[in-house]
């Protein structure tokens, strides 16, 4: 096996930007002609992320082949072109679960099943596997969740301890730390970062780089300590501050602080020079806007930064992508309401998006969102369960179907304009039942959707139990609404528009999660340039 291994820990505090740094590194590595894989090991006992709150873990990102795994894999689409699938992200919930299946078949021959060797072998297996699903693949990195001190991570340090000591040459550490900035001290503290490699050197990890997040530069001397006391030679002490402008600029920082270099130099890789132009095309656009658009988004988890990530980076893309800075307000959807009139609340956007989700919850706030922008011909984007929400609107205010809903939220609605998938309703398990991943649709021509896409056969993932109920399909597309988009070989709805509007659309897929700074989603593009139309015909 010639692969080489990335091994990028984490430590002195969580949301360092552990997804995004190896995100960056796996940019200038493929920047250097080479061909890499990511994955992702997660310390939770959930076999994977599909059944945790957003609140609990961010956003649910889906692969092609329906893996519901760890936000963090949407950086490592955004930014490189390694192949991800349900295989990128791996929890302890799978490992533990595929030993305790083995033993109890009798795989272990009566052997004591033990921390030590079996499940760290099971998790040194699972990197050997992986660097094996594509031919030629150079380098692997793997990025550990959680901090350097958590119990739950102890499995998966001491697993790279034992694999690099089986691939020595083959194999270099990367750890992210924390070097804080004591404003009253007017001074950076290097103590916490000592501790935590003291940690990883207790285990028998020796970081070869240290990554240092901090908000302000750091001189030479506090280099010069982190080096002497983390054990690693100076020019591998490299800072990772606070960027300006956009997470878009970190590996344009790394590039000019020789990070790939070291890495190969290390690694003993080949590669060719980094040309980072397009990237830092993308940055410019952001410092030099044109003007600015405002999005409003409507949903149930606004509070948590991460709950619609994929969202707000899609959504960013296409503003860049058209040269726009790109403002979002976020409304909680059930709030909206204010004496049954959404308008005083939520006005003020130059178009709506109305996100994917669960539950009643906000449920009368989106369709009185949906009413809103179909009323006053605002740009309205709805996914997923947004455009649920946008059928059921057009059914209950045009179609005069006042009681029309989702069965999800009332089960006993005369007016099913949104039902369970029929595949569904005898199953029990919450876990990975809905119908996830890559699904083909067949766009109608002379639709908004078919000028977003340019093409009549496209691929997207998805995520969703319901669906749109085709016997309310005739009735309302006399009335204008148009089924724009359907599964192929079949009539499920896939997407919908609105007529006599200048741009009303919803999707029953997830866009957002193949949408990249630069090669932005066509759908995004649309409604970002439909935005900017709305705002200066409004001027």
């Amino acid at each position: 096996m010639n692969t080489k291994f990335i091994f990028i820990t984490g430590g002195v505090c969580s949301s360092l930007g552990k997804g995004l740094t190896a995100a960056a590194i796996g940019l200038l590595l493929e920047k250097k002609g080479l061909q890499i894989a990511m994955m992702k090991l997660d310390p939770y006992f959930n076999v994977d992320a599909g059944t945790m709150s957003p609140y609990q873990h961010g956003e649910v990102y889906v692969t092609d082949d329906g893996g519901e795994t760890d936000l963090d894999l949407g950086h490592y689409y955004r930014f490189t072109n390694s192949t991800l699938s349900a295989k990128s992200n791996i929890t302890s919930g799978q490992i533990y679960n595929t030993v305790i299946r083995r033993e109890r078949q009798g795989g272990y021959l009566g052997k004591t099943v033990q921390i030590i060797p079996h499940i760290t072998d099971e998790i040194k297996q699972r990197f050997i596997q992986y660097a094996k699903q594509e031919e030629n693949t150079d380098v692997v990195l793997v990025e550990i969740g959680g901090t350097v001190g958590d119990i739950e991570s102890l499995p998966y340090l001491e697993a790279i301890r034992q694999f690099r000591n089986d691939h020595c040459s083959q194999c270099i550490n990367i750890h992210l730390t924390y070097v804080p900035y004591l404003k009253a001290a007017g001074e950076v503290k290097t103590k916490p970062s000592q501790h935590t490699v003291q940690m990883l050197r207790q285990i028998g990890i020796f970081p070869d780089i240290i990554l240092c997040r901090s908000e302000v530069h750091l001189d030479e001397e506090v280099k010069q300590k982190l080096s002497l006391y983390c054990n690693v030679p100076l020019e591998a002490v490299i800072e990772e501050v606070d960027v300006a402008h956009s997470i878009y600029e970190v590996p344009i920082e790394l590039h000019k602080q020789k990070l790939d270099h070291m890495i190969c130099k290390l690694l003993q890789l080949q590669g060719q020079p980094v040309d980072l132009s397009d990237w830092e095309r993308i940055v410019d656009r952001i410092v030099h806007p044109k003007g600015t658009i405002c999005i409003g988004l409507v949903g149930k988890y606004v509070q948590h930064q991460d709950a619609y990530k994929s969202l707000y980076e899609s959504l960013h893309h296409a503003a860049i992508n058209a040269g726009y800075k790109l403002e979002i307000r976020r409304f909680e959807a059930d709030k909206v309401l204010h004496d049954g009139r959404v308008d005083e609340t939520i006005q003020g956007c130059d178009g709506y998006l109305v996100p994917g989700g669960f539950g009643e919850r906000g449920w009368i706030g989106k369709i009185m969102t949906a009413k809103y922008c179909r009323e006053n011909k605002i740009p309205y984007f709805g996914i997923c369960l947004g455009m649920q929400v946008l059928a059921v609107e057009f059914a209950r205010h045009v179609a005069g179907l006042s009681d029309a809903n989702s069965t999800e939220i009332d089960p006993d609605t005369p007016h099913p304009v949104i039902s369970l998938l029929s595949e569904q309703k005898s199953v029990q398990d919450m876990g990975g039942t809905m119908r996830l991943g890559s699904y083909s649709c067949v766009i109608s021509p002379n639709t908004k959707a078919h000028l977003a896409y340019g093409e009549t056969l496209i691929k997207e993932r998805h995520r969703h139990r319901y669906e749109f109920n085709n016997q309310y399909q005739k009735q309302m597309e006399e009335l204008g609404f148009i089924v724009s988009g359907t599964l192929e070989n079949a009539t499920l709805c896939e997407i919908a528009e609105i007529a006599d509007h200048p741009w009303m659309l919803g999707v029953q897929f997830h866009p957002e999660f193949k949408s990249k700074p630069t090669k932005p989603h066509p759908l995004f593009c649309s409604f970002i340039n439909a935005v900017i139309a709305h705002k200066n015909r409004n001027k």
